[in-house]
């Protein structure tokens, strides 16, 4: 690869005319990066396809190329990006229909808006992954048709699609009302009985591991139950009476869903295996009394998954907060607290309480302040990155805490340019806050110097706008790949030196 042109593909600054020789000469990396460019033309994007054909495909994702710009049979793969995107023509979609190549009708199945008679081509595809395709993304009609299809593999897509109507999904449950699957994967391909080692040592087996088949295509038809249960659309009624289930997968697909009745709840918080229960401590909906009861569960993951439940009262909370390490993460139920309890836990007595409530971003100025002034390390922390805080608060963290909160510090979107600066002095200055500073839009050339001499911020620092440009032309010649790329992509690299470069490395013709 070449670092420099790579990192000038990226540059925002780069003129019109140097992206047009950069198109010129691009391979397929330079091109990532041209694609990704906001200030791509349409002319461009077309120059660049007909470079780097392989990068048609995102070009097409982002709009930048018309059917008039696209041949479906020399560029398949293009034209199927267009029709997933609903820009191209329905005569493509009949022509890939009749593709030889199985990945192409694969994945035509999947586009949306499909005209009718291509849907139907697609349902009598000889190969049954492209039926099971098609089922996945079906709308409500084709998946209810499909629901009866003889193979079992499409019978599991069809569970998977949340578009199919609720009576059929109930009936794929159950099998009631449907023809019997005459074929899965396994029987297609073994004599049956026969069951799929879980650890098969072939690279290229396409059989889920620990598939079986017996005639019955039981490991099928258990996979279409498992989906099913995980279908936010399929009937309540049609689930709960798996909280009982033999089957461990099947009891934890059922766990998280929110239309649980409380009984079927209290089973379910009972269960053997600590991922089930896991599962349905977050779900929001267990009640008060159950809350209570598994707040008291021995497994740290069920206690930590009742953290992450909305509706957790806050003193279950503060005191789950308190055994287990929830770092600096935003809990939906202090996310969703109201003023009085936001207040109130600011006002706790309790420091773990203190910090949860300091996660949020949008506290009231003098609650924000107050948490500031913390006499707890932690909570300070949690605070520091709060906008609105004062220069004078953010400096009397660190005076106060030092390395502690320093990092926390660096990331505050209103630290002044002179706290930065200060940062980098800072006499046990955390080299992670190397990294935060060299992210800083306020981040000043003085700061951004220090950071360069951090391995790991030094990339960062060298793709800051705010580093002299001459710190820049130098770094064009680093022995890190990563930093030569940072600074060809800086778009306070002086144009003169981004032309030259072009010129000298062959994407512009000598003068």
């Amino acid at each position: 690869m070449n670092h420099l042109l790579y990192g000038l593909a990226a540059n925002t600054a780069l003129s019109s005319e140097l992206v047009d020789r950069l198109i010129a000469v691009a391979d397929e990396d330079i091109a990532v990066n041209l694609v990704g460019r906001a200030d791509l033309s349409h002319a461009q994007a077309v120059a660049l396809f007909s470079r780097v054909e392989e990068r048609g495909v995102p070009l097409a994702y982002q709009g930048l190329l018309t059917p008039a710009d696209v041949d479906p049979a020399a560029q398949p793969l293009v034209a199927l990006a267009m029709l997933d995107e609903q820009t191209g023509r329905p005569e493509w979609a009949r022509l890939l229909a009749t593709s030889p190549v199985l990945a192409h009708r694969k994945k035509l199945a999947a586009c949306p808006g499909l005209p009718a008679d291509v849907v139907e081509a697609l349902v009598a595809d000889p190969d049954v992954c492209v039926v099971a395709e098609l089922a996945w993304w079906a709308t409500p009609d084709v998946a209810a048709t499909l629901a009866g299809h003889p193979h079992a593999e499409v019978r599991l897509t069809v569970a998977a699609n949340e578009a199919t109507p609720p009576d059929v999904l109930a009936a794929l449950i159950t099998g009631e009302g449907l023809p019997a699957a005459r074929r899965c994967l396994v029987c297609d391909r073994e004599t049956t009985p026969f069951v799929h080692e879980p650890d098969c040592p072939w690279p290229d087996c396409e059989l889920r591991p620990g598939a079986s088949c017996d005639g019955s295509h039981e490991s099928t038809t258990h996979d279409i139950q498992r989906a099913a249960l995980h279908n936010p659309a399929t009937p309540t009624e049609a689930v709960v009476g798996f909280a009982d289930h033999p089957s461990l997968l099947l009891r934890w697909a059922l766990a998280d869903r929110p239309d649980l009745p409380p009984e079927v709840c209290a089973r379910l918080a009972a269960d053997p295996a600590p991922g089930v229960r896991a599962d349905l401590a977050e779900n929001p909906a267990i009640d008060d009394a159950l809350i209570r009861t598994l707040a008291d569960d021995h497994d740290h993951d069920v206690r930590r998954g009742l953290a992450h439940n909305p509706r957790v009262p806050l003193d279950v909370l503060t005191r789950l907060a308190g055994a287990l390490r929830i770092g600096a993460a935003l809990l939906p139920r202090i996310a969703a607290a109201s003023p009085a309890e936001v207040r109130q836990l600011a006002q706790s007595p309790n420091p773990d309480a203190r910090v949860l409530v300091a996660q949020r971003r949008d506290l009231p100025p003098e609650i924000r302040d107050a948490l500031a002034c913390d006499a707890d390390a932690k909570v300070v922390k949690s605070v520091a990155p709060h906008p609105g805080l004062s220069e004078a608060r953010l400096r009397a963290m660190v005076d106060r805490f030092g390395v502690q909160v320093l990092t926390r510090v660096a990331t505050n979107p209103d630290a002044s340019p002179a706290l930065l600066e200060d940062l980098t002095r800072h006499e046990r200055a955390a080299r992670r806050a190397f990294r935060e500073i060299a992210r800083h839009p306020k981040a000043t050339a003085q700061a951004l110097l220090a950071c360069l001499t951090d391995p790991r911020a030094r990339h960062l620092a060298a793709g800051h706008p705010a580093l002299p440009p001459p710190v820049i032309v130098g770094l064009l010649d680093d022995a890190d790949g990563q930093v030569v790329e940072a600074a060809a992509a800086n778009p306070s690299l002086p144009p003169a030196v981004a032309a030259d470069l072009v010129h000298r490395l062959g994407a512009l013709p000598s003068e």
